[in-house]
């Protein structure tokens, strides 16, 4: 489809420039200072849980169902703990591990787990010529950053409406055993805000593919609901269980955005013989999580259902800016050509796809105008978005204020682009 610009004759399309430009220029002058760089909660956001700062104090009781919080051991995380991860990740309590407060550097550990020492009766990857990994993209890119730092080949994958391509997902996995694996960001993904079809779930957990092949299944966005109609993502545990192939799921998951950032509690979750076993590695390195941590959260959120209850203070936050960045596209961009957005029901972002050739210039334009976005080529294995044409929208820390005033900025920006764009092509 071709941009407005791309519809108009030259002598309009400079006037359109020249007027673009002396925008952007008093915008600059205006030296603004706005960051949508990263999916962070707003402060206020943060305090809805300083409430459970208040549970644990010198005359508490430190036990948890016999386990003593205060003191080492139970490696696994104490009783309510591993029932709350069981609930996030759809698993009996006995299959999941608590760990600290990072669900990254679970995945990050488990992955070098079997760079190391391979799946249980296969060669340890590290041993192999070649390893290759599943990228759905637009994704995470710190999901990308773990198996490019361990030397593994990352392979983009599309995304679509449903989720990754899955036709090329199967078509890769049948015909190359050298693929060991994928990430999956299976609701409300990071950055496109699509939760996982049953169908895309059901192909994933029974698709043919090498025998030591393995899905992280980081289910971030669990219960980041905003709308009245949340989306609902099938339980690919039991799919999978069903299939036969119970040790390729990895799930994992965190509170890191329901309580504290960097400061909640992170769950790995599998198959029973994927759990003892990887268990066996990280006691090595680790007698015990920070059970207090644990002990504090679960009194606070001692169930799913008072998640959910908890995560309902969070929409109050997140709706607006949500509304805010769909009214400002909507407004600025609707009929241009120049854009198309992802309308997420939860999480933390929005995918914006601006024309082909125009996301590094139209992050460049935005920072001289004072707004930090998302480095462009974020959200593909590499930093290589083939179309340069992804930006990862964050909307979640700034003000509605502050937020309203970096979409009216990203649109100018967009706009100038997409008409310089326009103008190259006639030269």
């Amino acid at each position: 489809m071709q941009t407005m610009y791309e519809q108009m004759d030259t002598a309009a399309l400079d006037a359109a420039l020249a007027d673009l430009t002396r925008q952007v220029d008093e915008v600059k002058a205006k030296g603004l200072k706005l960051d949508m760089a990263r999916g962070k909660p707003s402060p206020a956001q943060v305090d809805i849980s300083r409430p459970m700062l208040d549970l644990l104090s010198s005359g508490a009781d430190l036990t948890d169902e016999g386990v003593d919080c205060s003191n080492y051991g139970c490696f696994e995380g104490i009783p309510s703990a591993r029932r709350l991860a069981g609930e996030f990740l759809g698993l009996p309590a006995d299959q999941t591990i608590v760990l600290g407060s990072s669900s990254l550097n679970i995945m990050q550990s488990v992955l070098i787990h079997y760079w190391e020492k391979g799946v249980p009766g296969y060669t340890p990857w590290s041993k192999l010529d070649r390893v290759k990994w599943l990228c759905p993209a637009p994704g995470y890119d710190r999901h990308f950053g773990i198996t490019q730092d361990l030397g593994i080949e990352n392979v983009p994958v599309r995304m679509t409406e449903t989720g990754p391509d899955m036709d090329e997902v199967e078509r890769l996995c049948a015909a190359d055993d050298s693929i060991k694996g994928m990430f999956c960001v299976p609701k409300y993904s990071n950055p496109t805000g699509i939760t996982y079809s049953d169908e895309t779930v059901r192909r994933l957990a029974t698709m043919k593919a090498a025998p030591d092949f393995r899905i992280v299944w980081d289910n971030a966005y669990a219960v980041h609901d905003f709308t009245d109609t949340p989306d609902v993502l099938a339980n690919v545990f039991d799919l999978a269980r069903e299939a036969g192939n119970e040790d390729r799921i990895l799930g994992v998951a965190s509170t890191s955005k329901i309580t504290f950032p960097g400061a909640g509690i992170a769950f790995f979750g599998s198959s029973a013989a994927n759990v003892g076993e990887v268990a066996n590695t990280l006691k090595v390195g680790l007698i015990s999580a920070n059970k207090l941590n644990q002990l504090m959260h679960t009194r606070f959120l001692p169930d799913l259902d008072a998640v959910r209850a908890h995560m309902r203070k969070h929409a109050e936050f997140l709706r607006p800016r949500f509304a805010c960045v769909e009214e400002k596209l909507e407004e600025g961009l609707a009929g241009t050509g120049c854009g198309t957005w992802s309308h997420p029901h939860g999480g933390y972002f929005v995918s914006f796809d601006g024309p082909e050739g125009s996301a590094k210039r139209v992050g460049a334009l935005c920072a001289e105008m004072g707004v930090k976005l998302t480095p462009a080529g974020a959200t593909w294995p590499g930093g290589n978005d083939p179309h340069d044409t992804n930006i990862r929208i964050a909307p979640t820390y700034p003000s509605v204020e502050e937020l309203s005033e970096a979409l009216d900025v990203l649109v100018l920006a967009v706009k100038l682009v997409s008409a310089q764009l326009a103008r190259e092509a006639r030269a």
